[in-house]
């Protein structure tokens, strides 16, 4: 058993449940506001996985070495998750809600790209495994992650050109 990976391992899952606690006091407020939840057939599908995942390394991953340098990359990673949750701070959240009229955030990661949380998030889905040395968890979610980013960014973005005042793209 490799301690250094259960460390690892345990680190992301309670960030990802802190993050959805976060998320979750997000979406209400928002709600509260206000605010329309948009496209949400979808969300359970993105949630399973996720879930299945985590649930994948925490059984492959606890006995196999790790890659430093590969670790390196998904702290790296993690700094820009951090970043991208600042810049959108109380609009963060996991599910697309838009609060009609609000201008589109222009701060942060969003300055330099377009939709920065889901690249984050793809790099780490590709990058966490590949730091055990699992590549076909790395390939198996990685296409499954860029499927559902394919429906969830097509509907987040007429959600958007619906309710905000902004156009998408300057």
């Amino acid at each position: 058993m490799n301690w250094l990976a259960i460390a690892i391992l345990g680190f992301v899952t309670l960030q990802r449940l802190v993050e959805l606690g976060l998320a979750e006091r997000n979406s209400r407020r928002l709600l509260a506001d206000g605010a329309k939840e948009d496209a949400a057939g979808h969300y359970p599908f993105l949630v399973g996985i996720h879930m299945a995942w985590l649930a994948a390394l925490w059984w492959w991953a606890p006995g196999r070495p790790v890659d430093l340098a590969l670790l390196l990359v998904f702290a790296a990673l993690q700094a820009g998750r951090i970043w991208v949750i600042a810049a959108l701070c109380r609009r963060w959240t996991t599910r697309i809600i838009v609060l009609p009229g609000a201008p589109l955030v222009r701060s942060g990661t969003d300055r330099y790209l377009s939709h920065p949380n889901y690249v984050i998030v793809a790099a780490e889905i590709a990058v966490l495994p590949l730091v055990f040395g699992l590549v076909e968890i790395a390939a198996a979610f990685s296409l499954a992650n860029a499927i559902i980013l394919w429906i969830r960014i097509r509907a987040e973005d007429k959600a958007l050109e619906r309710r905000s005042n902004a156009p998408l793209r300057a």
